[in-house]
């Protein structure tokens, strides 16, 4: 074999080798290019069913001691109750006095003020209790803790039982009674009583 054939043999063996590698290169698929999932957001914030308002209360003395409210019950100064012309009777409310940090919980159990510019009334002993006794009039901080109103009975009900004596129903006029009835003699009937009573 001569020199040139060794050549060509060797280029024919060389390029079928470069066909055999590109071909093999084409074939190969790539992967598919990898997806990234954004993160999830975080959580949105529970909304609190709880709001708190800063308003301008005030506070009912001992003057009106034993006045009825509007849900029925005797205002006493020594409780820890409150007037709102909104909150609903029973609710409890959550007062604090921003200037001193002290918190007090009230009820709800009657309607006021009646003065503009004021939203609550406070029992003497709450606003004791929050340092408003001195001031008088001040700026608070009202959260609803309960808004359920309380069940309320129905008033008197219970009173006009107490009050009345059970009483037996009476007998109807005319008719006798149990202890006006002769007793039978053993054998004899009612009828056959009343016929003989008839008889006579």
């Amino acid at each position: 074999m001569t020199t040139s054939n060794c050549l060509h043999a060797l280029r024919a063996a060389l390029a079928l080798i470069c066909l055999i590698f590109v071909a093999s290169c084409a074939s190969r698929q790539e992967p598919p290019p990898t997806l990234q999932v954004a993160p999830a957001p975080p959580p949105a914030p529970r909304a609190s069913h709880s709001t708190t308002n800063q308003v301008r209360a005030s506070f009912m003395g001992t003057k009106p001691a034993g006045r009825p409210t509007a849900s029925g019950e005797a205002y006493d100064p020594n409780d820890l109750t409150a007037a709102s012309k909104t909150l609903p009777l029973g609710s409890i409310v959550e007062v604090t006095n921003p200037s001193n940090g002290r918190s007090v919980r009230v009820r709800i159990n009657d309607r006021g003020p009646y003065v503009k510019g004021r939203s609550i009334d406070l029992s003497k002993r709450a606003a004791e209790e929050i340092g408003l006794t001195e001031e008088g009039v001040g700026r608070v901080k009202i959260r609803r803790v309960d808004s359920k109103p309380a069940a309320r009975a129905t008033p008197g009900l219970s009173e006009a039982r107490r009050s009345k004596p059970s009483e037996a129903p009476s007998s109807k006029p005319n008719e006798p009674s149990a202890s006006d009835t002769p007793a039978l003699a053993p054998g004899v009937s009612a009828i056959s009583a009343s016929a003989g009573a008839s008889n006579q």
